[in-house]
């Protein structure tokens, strides 16, 4: 049996023969989002743990099975961050930048999800995405499907397929709500324990 240490499961290195491919699609990105007025923001990897429980929810299968967290020294709960708009927006929240202004900004980097290693999807995986500050409303949600769409171009994918989904207001939701708890206790039985709980809890999340 070998002693040799090797990469962890579901994690890789990115080899100097294939870091131009990788430099060119940052580069690329770059250089797109910064001709919108976009800016670059970076935020740590490492975020307490409360900040994605209460941005993305805490029954979800990204809180609740896939986060890589942990308790450190002190013992403060801290995640590795499996998404980065939680992350930007307090940034955006500590710095000031939410106080009556405008930012378009564009990040870039490494996020990291305990889920089932299968070809094209690894633990440590990389995001790039943008996000508006202070903008709402058709005309910045269309600039940014555009954002994406040129980037798909400049990267020469075609047939590409966009699908475009909506919660509605938050009416509409605990309308949603309500019948599909009466629809789900008729086959209460047959749910699996995440189900069941999460029928008391947040039975939207039943239909992830």
């Amino acid at each position: 049996m070998s002693d040799q240490i090797q990469v962890i499961r579901g994690m890789h290195d990115i080899l100097p023969v294939d870091m131009p491919v990788w430099n060119q699609l940052e580069d690329s990105y770059r250089a797109l989002a910064e001709s919108y007025g976009y800016q670059q923001i970076r935020t740590p990897i490492v975020e307490k743990t409360a900040l994605f429980q209460r941005s993305i929810g805490e029954v979800t299968d990204i809180v609740e099975k896939e986060m890589y967290s942990f308790l450190d020294r002190n013992g403060d709960s801290l995640s590795l961050r499996p998404e980065n708009t939680a992350s930007v927006v307090r940034a955006g929240l500590e710095h000031g930048l939410l106080n009556d202004q405008q930012h378009r900004l564009w990040y870039y980097g490494p996020m990291f999800r305990h889920e089932r290693p299968q070809k094209g999807r690894y633990r440590q995986f990389y995001q790039l995405g943008a996000e508006t500050f202070g903008m709402a409303g058709a005309d910045i949600e269309a600039e940014l499907i555009f954002l994406a769409a040129r980037f798909w171009n400049l990267l020469g994918l075609s047939n590409i397929e966009l699908q475009i989904n909506s919660l509605g207001t938050s009416e509409c939701r605990n309308e949603f709500r309500e019948l599909l708890v009466v629809y789900f206790k008729d086959s209460y039985q047959s749910l699996d324990e995440d189900s069941q709980r999460r029928l008391e809890s947040n039975p939207l999340r039943i239909l992830d």
